[in-house]
């Protein structure tokens, strides 16, 4: 800093005065600050909070709102100088997009709707923006602090300083640029955010107007099993009773585009009342976790339930084993729904979808289309490589109709289809069956999305 103000021509002295004013060492989201700025930029840290000390992390639960659920804690500096705004101020960060779609920023998203507006979204997923590679890529915003109806959006400009100049110029209303559209309506409340990249939105959004989601349509949508050890509650022989194991589906056991299953087991330390086992009546269990007591007993959920140091994180439910289901592995770069008899338990990258009503062979067809792939699309962040989070909370978006308002003709052609793995007759099915014209069905690109069936 002193070697640039000295090229402006700023003496040593003045620089040092300046500097002591300019630039504080403090944690910014503890440290007072006047709320009157006009601008605001930066780079949050982008840190998970389990990762923070208990002591800090409860002194920022109670001074931020937005961190909420399982939030980074970039919300809170996003939060925090959205505060320190006067009238009409603008923030500018450069930072991951996640809050914008995931559960965790609802909150900040509401927030925002409320008393502020999103004047400009680039998204920057998989462009070369960073010297290191990073798995969540960033977008840049612009936060004013006012009303506004229209967001300016671009998606992964080329990286170079003229091709940056000419498109904030348009992104700012100032010019012209093929890159730039202009998106209404895209900032509503704590639903997800989505900015139409695709050009869909339309569609997706007559769909949520006039159709349930999956689960008020009778469609579960759960995941797999967490046990903060797997090398200890997973393998192919684990020395306890039959009733402290169940066999588990993991991603690697669907690869091939069936279930081959490779003999894993899991430990199950749960009753079927969802209380953890007597240790006492099962010695083989007993034996098998006090040999690896030093690998258990330090995790997380061991230290808050030191009664049950020997449980997974998750609960299991060992009657979803014997429940036929559909699995959907969690990162992917299309739709891979495979069906899954009801042999298997799922492991935590695992998604499986269970229905007292729909037909999951009809349903696993329209997993499979490009109406749901849109759906996830749309509201997922991007992963390096263009992956999309196939997660719980986005799967829940899928709007279907309900099973019942289903002709006889149309579900026998889901099925069939889905069995028979015929991608022209699920196309066919599918559109029948949300009522698209071929045009609008069109507009929905394809998405290479693969219908695996495990018999």
């Amino acid at each position: 800093m002193h070697e640039l103000l000295g090229e402006h021509g700023w003496s040593r002295p003045t620089a040092d005065v300046l500097l002591d004013q300019w630039l504080v060492h403090a944690d910014f989201l503890t440290v007072p600050l006047a709320a009157d700025f006009s601008h605001i930029v930066g780079n949050p840290p982008y840190l998970r909070l389990e990762d923070l000390p208990k002591d800090l992390l409860r002194l920022y639960r109670g001074r931020w709102p937005s961190l909420f659920d399982r939030a980074d804690l970039y919300v809170a500096f996003i939060e925090k100088s959205l505060g320190l705004l006067r009238t009409e101020g603008r923030l500018g960060f450069i930072c991951a997009d996640r809050w914008m779609k995931n559960r965790y920023g609802g909150p900040l998203r509401a927030m925002v709707t409320e008393s502020y507006h999103m004047d400009t979204y680039v998204d920057f997923t998989g462009c070369p923006a960073f010297f290191d590679e990073v798995d969540a890529y960033p977008a840049v915003t612009i936060i004013r602090r006012g009303p506004g109806k229209v967001t300016r959006v671009a998606f992964r400009p080329e990286v170079n300083a003229e091709v940056l100049r000419r498109l904030a110029q348009a992104l700012r209303g100032r010019a012209e640029h093929a890159a730039v559209s202009v998106c209404t309506n895209s900032v509503r409340g704590e639903s997800p955010w989505s900015f139409d990249e695709l050009g869909y939105m339309d569609l997706l959004r007559g769909l949520e107007q006039r159709l349930p989601a999956m689960e008020e349509a009778g469609v579960r949508v759960g995941i797999g099993v967490a046990t903060g050890a797997d090398a200890v509650f997973i393998g192919h022989n684990l020395d306890v009773e039959d009733s402290r194991k169940l066999p588990l589906v993991t991603t690697r056991d669907i690869r091939s585009g069936r279930v081959e299953w490779q003999g894993r087991w899991v430990l199950n330390p749960f009753e079927d009342d969802g209380t953890v086992v007597d240790l006492r009546k099962y010695p083989r269990f007993a034996a098998y976790v006090e040999k690896h007591r030093d690998s258990i007993a330090g995790r997380n959920v061991a230290a808050r339930t030191p009664h049950a140091w020997y449980r997974t994180i998750d609960r299991i439910h060992a009657t979803l084993t014997s429940c036929p289901k559909l699995l959907i592995p969690d990162i992917k770069g299309s739709a891979h729904v495979v069906f899954e008899e009801g042999k298997l338990y799922p492991h935590h990258n695992l998604y499986h979808i269970t229905s007292g009503t729909w037909d999951l062979h009809a349903l696993q067809a329209v997993l499979s289309s490009r109406v749901a792939f849109a759906f996830v699309s749309a509201y997922s962040p991007r992963m390096r490589g263009g992956h999309l989070r196939f997660q719980a909370q986005y799967l829940r978006r899928i709007c279907i109709p309900c099973w019942a308002d289903v002709s006889e003709k149309l579900r026998s052609q889901l099925s069939i289809a889905s069995l028979q793995r015929d991608q022209t007759a699920m196309d066919d099915a599918v559109r029948e069956l949300y009522g698209f014209t071929y045009r609008d069905w069109t507009r929905l690109a394809p998405t290479g999305a693969t219908v695996i069936d495990a018999s």
